[in-house]
């Protein structure tokens, strides 16, 4: 969305709104956290500088680099931040933006009409959670240089040398003091850069890491075709698209650009991603509303007028979004952000912006192309009916379970403690681990449920099958919440539900079913906080009575190097290959006992990884399986298959 009314982008358009002092005091309340988060999020707040300038029409080129010892550096071809003198503050405007809180070309000024960034006070946290950062800036006629170290600086900013280029290079190293760990991953930046060459079509991001000399990784990002490559990329590894064309609308109004683009597949899940000035709004918001409330009124209309629904046949929004990914994307000169973590989108005048936009062109793309129109319309129908059957199972379970709470499941030992504040259930893979875990819990408040046999694949089940399916309905007995329209998280029986399967490619298996289920019909147990992996041991190390337990291959030869003093001591090691293995003793000590156990919390984002993960290992298409398996089995290596 090139906007370029404003060439004249100088020292006055940097407007001040407060100091920095507090950013290294209280760095959550900036960047979120001081783990991975907020690590990455110190990139992605650079690299927005770098998307802003583009947004405005500056900008083609945005060069990402991990260097050696973790250091980033991000540089851009745009205009260059402005370094001419600034009105109120008597220095470099390019050294307030980096030293001053809200200060920035996003405020009030006619610098940029969109943008995403944190508020614009992004380069100004960078600068002061950085153990150093360094600012090169070109004009078109020199380069211009500034080092800062945690927030402060020396000298001012000064000419370095001459050029005729322009754009913005910032190199910086996170601090140690502030975050947990300064490593970063490849694949989390990867995934944010890819996201943002989607959301605007045409620039090229390029991203190299450059940390290992032997093993250089660099990905090109330029997609042309912006979001409806961004649908393509989304729906490679589902199912089969039920047309090869992607579906584009988009419109404006007053200073406002709204495109959407959609594909449906053979699946029974729907992926709806939506963004405002880039920045991904995971909790939804108007503009997500009034897409979703437009398609089933368009769908139902359509249906209505090629005389395909009869009278009292109503298509419902989940009828219509089965099988649907699509991406929502918005550009407001002022975004309205809900909460801390801009998860929501709350500008009003969005959602009528929208509903008019799908309404009239998305009807005008099914009237132009039936044969398209009439498979969308069908699969609709196909989930209507089994929304139906759905309801009719959801009916005689509930008539089935009339009688109350005494009809749990055979395979569940439960704990007398009722409140669920206090209480935590372990859905085990097998009847041998399941006895152990038995045996070896607290029975006051540790709940286990046993499973056994191959579980239901929902990837490729519409709801109506998971009602009374023998390996699915135990769970959801036992944890009493319902599935689906029907979830209440009010209702849920542990405040823990923990999976605990073995550490070999079954037991990862189990529990990415386990997670895709959850996620597809239980997603509020995900968001908040309740889902839980338990992390058993994979050896037992012993000598004279001292027993370590490892959860690698690096701590068990820590151990047995421990344990064997100089050497000359027999160290016995078990490698347990199942959790079956271990007696009811072993498996308190290890991964039961709140005091020594190692349990992770999975998030919405864990969540989601695994539901795409199941996606390529369980769905119909066999490439994406190919490459997924191709690329992970150095990780496999030393399983026990």
């Amino acid at each position: 969305m090139s906007q370029q009314n404003n060439t004249n982008y100088d020292e006055n358009d940097i407007q001040v709104l407060e100091g920095l002092e507090a950013v290294r005091k209280r760095p959550g309340m900036y960047i979120g956290s001081t783990g991975p988060g907020g690590l990455h999020h110190l990139v992605y707040e650079i690299v927005d500088n770098s998307i802003d300038e583009a947004l405005a029409g500056y900008c083609t080129e945005i060069k990402v680099e991990i260097l050696e010892g973790d250091i980033i550096r991000v540089s851009d071809n745009g205009r260059g931040i402005p370094v001419g003198i600034h009105h109120k503050e008597g220095i470099s405007a390019a050294t307030v933006v980096y030293t001053i809180l809200h200060a920035g070309g996003k405020f009030g000024g006619g610098g940029y009409k969109v943008s995403g960034g944190l508020h614009g006070v992004g380069a100004s946290v960078v600068n002061a959670l950085s153990e150093w950062l360094e600012l090169t800036v070109k004009d078109g006629e020199h380069i211009w240089f500034q080092r800062f170290e945690r927030g402060n600086y020396s000298e001012q900013l000064k000419a370095v040398g001459d050029t005729s280029d322009t754009g913005t290079s910032v190199m910086f190293k996170a601090d140690g003091e502030i975050f947990e760990s300064t490593v970063y991953d490849y694949e989390v930046l990867l995934k944010r850069l890819r996201e943002q060459a989607f959301l605007n079509a045409g620039i090229r991001i390029v991203f190299t890491d450059k940390r290992d000399s032997e093993d250089i990784r660099e990905e090109v990002l330029h997609y042309e075709g912006g979001i409806r490559q961004f649908v393509e990329y989304l729906n490679a590894n589902r199912g089969k698209p039920l047309s090869s064309d992607v579906i584009y609308v988009s419109g404006r109004q007053n200073d406002s650009f709204a495109e959407i683009a959609l594909q449906y597949n053979d699946t029974y899940n729907e992926t709806v991603l939506s963004f405002a000035n880039n920045i991904h709004t995971k909790d939804g918001g108007t503009h997500e509303v009034g897409f979703k409330s437009a398609l089933t009124r368009v769908i139902n209309e359509y249906g209505r007028k090629m005389g395909l629904l009869k009278d009292k046949e109503k298509l419902a929004g989940d009828d219509v979004r089965e099988g649907l990914t699509a991406v929502i994307s918005v550009k407001l000169t002022e975004c309205e952000f809900e909460g801390q973590t801009k998860g929501r989108l709350g500008n009003p005048e969005v959602k009528p912006f929208i509903d008019k936009l799908v309404q009239e062109k998305l009807m005008n793309f099914l009237e132009e192309n039936p044969d398209v129109a009439k498979m969308i319309f069908d699969k609709s129908v196909s989930a209507l009916k089994a929304r139906e059957a759905a309801k009719r199972a959801r009916e005689a379970e509930r008539k089935k379970n009339a009688f109350g709470s005494s009809s749990m499941p055979e395979k569940l030992a439960d704990c007398s403690e009722r409140d669920p504040r206090y209480t935590e259930i372990y859905i085990v893979e097998g009847d041998s681990a399941g006895g152990s875990a038995k045996q070896g819990r607290n029975r006051a408040y540790q709940a286990i449920l046993s499973l056994w046999g191959k579980m239901l694949n929902v990837e490729k089940a519409r709801i109506d099958k998971i009602y009374g399916n023998d390996k699915l309905s135990p769970v959801v007995t036992a944890l009493g919440t319902g599935i689906g329209e029907d979830f209440d998280i009010e209702k849920l029986r542990y405040g823990k539900v923990i999976i605990m399967a073995d550490a070999d490619v079954d037991g990862m298996h189990i529990r990415t079913l386990l997670l895709t289920f959850f996620f597809r019909y239980m997603r509020p147990l995900i968001a908040n906080g309740n889902v839980y992996i338990a992390q058993p041991p994979l050896f037992r190390v012993e000598r004279n009575k001292k027993i370590r337990y490892a959860f690698s291959e690096g701590e068990r030869d820590q151990y047995i190097a421990e344990l064997s003093d100089d050497g000359k001591y027999k160290v016995e090691v078990q490698r347990y290959k199942g959790l079956g293995e271990m007696d009811p003793e072993q498996l308190w000590e290890t991964t039961m006992d709140p005091e020594h156990r190692t349990i992770v919390r999975i998030s919405m984002e864990d969540a989601l990884k695994a539901d795409e993960t199941f996606s390529i290992l369980m769905g119909d298409n066999v490439e994406p399986r190919r490459k997924f398996i191709e690329e992970n089995a150095k990780f496999a290596q030393n399983l026990d298959i």
